[in-house]
């Protein structure tokens, strides 16, 4: 029997380069990535609600919860098990570091992050693109002016805001050692260099990665059943570009400074940090 991959996550803010860092980690022919959220993340918290309540739950000690909670992983990633390195990407990955802890002791977490500004540019961005607003990103009765828009986005239920919470819990909480972040900005600068350093931080098989011929995954059924066509469209070479920000000056000045893993004493956490 060959020896089971080793698992690692990818997770943090929306817009802020996940889909371009998996798209260029499945360049390597060891590895094995999900490219957009997969389901197992969901899986696995639905399986371990039903472990921990009800009258199931003196079904499972400690052992056969996690050896379960393993195998739904394994399982989704059945056809890939010869690869060396699983990398799953969710949000919630963010929010279950000692889940993680328990059952994927050697896992470390890479956590995307941006300046919330761009982040909030994108989606809006993203949303106008279409003319009648159907994006389910945002709940209809949400959807008529921008800054509805943009309080639904950043509110505990909004695509960035939930993500925003879970980025920071993980980061000042325990298990804040487990994450890698790395900022959009520097992913776009220096490709060849976060790449190097994930490498070496998550003991991956070597590889030269190809900056200038990005392939993603097919995401196309995903982005349509959010009406939200181009939600993980990729440019074809790694590359930063400047732009002109749509959002209103009031609403920039709000979201100003929210960067906290470049103030000086982010390292404290004991996350590593690509910025």
């Amino acid at each position: 029997m060959s020896p089971s991959p080793d698992v690692h996550f990818i997770s943090g803010l929306p817009r802020s380069g996940s889909t371009l860092l998996s798209a260029l980690l499945s360049q390597n022919p060891a590895l094995v990535t999900s490219g957009r959220s997969s389901p197992v993340a969901p899986m696995i918290l639905r399986v371990s609600s039903l472990m921990a309540e009800g009258e199931y739950a003196g079904d499972f000690d400690a052992r056969k919860r996690d050896r379960v909670l393993r195998q739904i992983l394994d399982s989704y990633y059945a056809s890939g098990t010869e690869r060396r390195v699983i990398i799953d990407t969710h949000r919630d990955w963010c929010a279950r570091l000692g889940l993680i802890d328990t059952i994927f002791p050697a896992a470390k977490v890479i956590c995307c992050v941006r300046d919330p500004i761009w982040i909030m540019d994108s989606l809006e961005r993203l949303i106008v693109r279409d003319p009648i607003l159907s994006s389910h990103l945002v709940p209809i009765g949400k959807r008529a002016t921008q800054h509805d828009r943009l309080d639904h986005l950043l509110s505990a239920d909004g695509v960035f805001g939930y993500a925003w919470r879970v980025l920071i819990e993980a980061f000042h909480g325990p298990f804040a050692n487990r994450l890698i972040l790395v900022d959009y900005d520097y992913l776009a600068r220096y490709p060849k260099a976060t790449l190097a350093t994930l490498t070496r931080e998550l003991g991956l098989p070597a590889h030269d990665y190809d900056f200038a011929h990005v392939e993603s995954h097919d995401h196309t059924a995903f982005d349509q059943a959010l009406s939200t066509p181009g939600l993980h469209q990729l440019r074809p070479k790694v590359s930063y570009e400047e732009r002109r920000c749509i959002l209103p000056p009031a609403v920039q000045e709000t979201l100003a400074g929210g960067m906290f893993w470049r103030r000086p004493q982010a390292g404290e956490s004991g996350a590593r940090i690509l910025a």
